[in-house]
């Protein structure tokens, strides 16, 4: 069950403030899955999809299933807006459950699994994060009944490896194409739903501050005790005090 107390999820925004994108990301997965404890890494660990998914329910939960997203056509510059359904989103883009993944060719038999938060997180950082991310997910490579390092590899197996990463977990890397109404392109673009939700909680959050301040200069209420209010009667008591 996701975190959606007032106060827990402007504890998230608050501790969001000062971090990155990764960061960010794994805040609001933690409120999304407070069932999990984060002290072995258990959120880091699991796949991509999985915590896109995670987010996905928690954004449906806080701000409900309708999403608007605007982008600029790539051809004409036209103005775009797509509805979507966090619901949908969240059920669809859920990885396969399969641990470890296999395939072979020209000798080469490969064993991997997805990549997971902190494969990502710790592979753009490197020079090469591609390379830092095979590295990361691939656990066996076999040639000819021998061992042979990740590194030989070559560039064809390394290339179907990611697309069965991709199939396997296509949350991992949500994409959507729009079709602009003036000129027929394609706009192509990723949805990053961390991103996308960060900026929600950032509006909501600024606006429950504001709400807090003037209810508390009206009434002299603490903080615990305005967020303890449901939103209905915190907006009734907002109009009363309204001049």
């Amino acid at each position: 069950m996701a975190s959606t107390q007032a106060a827990d999820l402007l504890a998230t925004w608050e501790a969001g403030l000062g971090q990155d994108g990764f960061g960010r990301a794994l805040l609001l997965h933690r409120a999304a899955r407070p069932d999990l404890s984060d002290d072995s890494g258990t959120l880091l660990a699991l796949p991509l999809g999985a915590r896109e998914a995670d987010l996905f329910t928690l954004r449906r939960a806080l701000f409900g299933d309708r999403m608007q997203v605007r982008l600029d056509c790539t051809e004409c510059g036209e103005d775009l807006e797509l509805e979507l359904d966090a619901g949908e989103f969240a059920r669809s883009v859920a990885p396969a459950a399969e641990p470890v993944l296999r395939i072979s060719e020209g000798g080469f038999d490969v064993e991997f699994r997805l990549p997971t938060t902190a494969d990502l997180t710790a592979a753009v950082r490197q020079p090469d994060p591609r390379r830092a991310l095979l590295r990361a997910c691939v656990t066996a490579v076999v040639r000819d009944g021998e061992p042979v390092p990740v590194d030989a590899l070559p560039a064809s197996l390394e290339q179907r490896v990611a697309e069965a990463a991709e199939a396997a977990d296509p949350g991992a890397d949500v994409n959507l194409t729009i079709n602009c109404p003036e000129c027929a392109a394609a706009t192509r673009a990723e949805l990053d739903i961390a991103s996308y939700l960060w900026t929600e909680l950032d509006a909501w959050a600024r606006d429950v501050l504001l709400d807090v301040h003037l209810l508390a200069t009206a009434y002299g209420w603490s903080e615990s005790q305005i967020l303890a209010l449901s939103p209905l009667r915190r907006r009734y008591y907002l109009e009363l005090c309204a001049p």
